[in-house]
């Protein structure tokens, strides 16, 4: 059940979490004055979202990933080493059709992420804000990878699962680690594709919140919500 706080508790709270990340004391009372804890909350949503809305739209677009070099999914290990040696008798063209097929499985899978976060949003509590707005610049995308992690993996699944048949990504697969094993280079069991992708989307897609989680801490005067402005920029 959730806890439900006082205005006085909730006051106290917030002049513990602005003490904690290093506000004067002298601007503790003043800050009581503009910022309240229905602020401190909207705005701290407010950042998390805004981060979780431009990931989502900037990965799961349209070569969302592919044209992302920080993010854009490899070859599965297992197969790495034998990409050279594919590319030298002629079969360059199936490893790059199957690392174009990976990431576009990927950004299907992403594209559906954002009411996995929101859920996770609605749920955090006085804790988890104190941890996000204390901690390292990631702390709120930490707090999404251990609150979304397994329930992102289980859609991700059979998003991926879906999308790598509908590409033909499995047979794709299959003959290319068919050609690299005839060759001695890999065993075809030694990747499970779709886990694969599957995994590296989740990596890519928390690589950019943190991203865009940091540039709202580096410069929270810079971001649209009023909001994020009043939360963050008060802690510079």
């Amino acid at each position: 059940m959730a806890r439900t706080f006082s205005p006085k508790l909730h006051e106290l709270l917030i002049v513990g979490l602005l003490a904690i990340a290093g506000w004067p004391a002298a601007s503790l009372a003043a800050s009581l004055d503009t910022l309240t804890s229905k602020d401190a909350a909207g705005g701290l949503r407010a950042a998390l979202s805004q981060g979780v809305d431009i990931a989502v739209a900037q990965l799961g677009a349209p070569n969302g990933f592919l044209n992302d070099p920080k993010v854009s999914i490899p070859l599965p290990p297992a197969l790495e080493k034998a990409d050279r040696a594919l590319r030298m008798v002629g079969m360059g063209g199936d490893a790059d059709a199957l690392k174009i097929a990976m990431n576009h499985a990927a950004e299907a899978a992403v594209a559906q992420a954002k009411p996995v976060f929101k859920r996770a949003l609605q749920r955090m509590t006085i804790a988890d804000a104190k941890r996000i707005l204390t901690g390292g610049d990631d702390a709120g995308t930490q707090y999404f990878r251990e609150a979304t992690s397994a329930e992102l993996t289980a859609q991700f699944k059979p998003v991926v699962a879906h999308e790598t048949a509908k590409l033909k990504l499995a047979s794709r697969y299959d003959e290319y680690a068919g050609k690299a094993a005839s060759l001695g280079l890999i065993k075809t069991q030694d990747a499970n594709l779709n886990d694969y992708v599957t995994a590296k989307a989740l990596d890519g897609l928390f690589s950019r919140m943190a991203d865009e989680e940091q540039a709202i801490r580096k410069d929270p005067l810079g971001q649209g919500s009023g909001l994020i402005k009043k939360v963050f920029g008060a802690l510079h």
